[in-house]
């Protein structure tokens, strides 16, 4: 037998030897974890949550009497009393059955049950697939009937340019028409024409 024989075969006891060595030494020397010990939070997350009945990461879907589909999310919902929910970092998810999606995002969301409407605050933000990048600090949505509108102003680009606008509304006005974005209360354009390369 030559020495490279000799070698593979004292390696082939060897290196299983060292693999069971290392593998016993993580055992041996790995820390006792108390199974009693406290979760990692803070009294006051604790109290909050057992007041407020919070959620995290809640996520809704549907669909309209239209056929929109609509998803909803958020990081956590609170409950302030039986009708009342409230949302932090809420985003909206609504393709129209017309085929154009729009994304709502903000800061916070407040969730009238009763009323079945929803009040979005602080940079709320509205993209939609036909072109419009548009933000606001409050929108009223009712997502059942797919009606948005922003009762203060309105600003963003367009697919024709720029726009401001006192208010905003997103409406159906039947179940078989499509959903059109209606800006009133003083609407101010800069057309942006579209370059167009020889």
């Amino acid at each position: 037998m030559d020495g490279y024989s000799r070698l593979v075969a004292w390696l082939k006891v060897l290196l299983p030897l060292m693999a069971l060595l290392l593998l016993s030494t993580l055992f041996l020397l790995s820390r006792n974890i108390d199974p009693m010990t406290t979760l990692p939070f803070a009294e006051t997350e604790i109290d909050d949550r057992l007041r407020e009945q919070q959620i995290t990461a809640p996520f809704f879907s549907g669909t309209t009497d239209a056929g929109d589909q609509v998803s909803v999310s958020a990081s956590t919902m609170a409950t302030r009393n039986e009708l009342n929910n409230e949302a932090t970092d809420f985003s909206a998810q609504i393709d129209l059955a017309s085929g154009t999606r729009i994304n709502l995002i903000s800061d916070q969301g407040q969730f009238d049950l009763r009323g079945n409407t929803s009040t979005l605050q602080g940079n709320v933000v509205i993209t939609t697939s036909s072109g419009f990048d548009l933000s606001s600090e409050e929108m009223i949505a009712e997502f059942d009937t797919l009606a948005l509108e922003s009762p203060g102003p309105v600003q963003g680009t367009g697919p024709l340019g720029t726009l401001d606008a006192g208010q905003m509304r997103l409406q159906r006005n039947g179940v078989d028409s499509n959903a059109h974005l209606i800006f009133t209360n003083g609407v101010k354009l800069i057309y942006t024409p579209e370059i167009r390369e020889e």
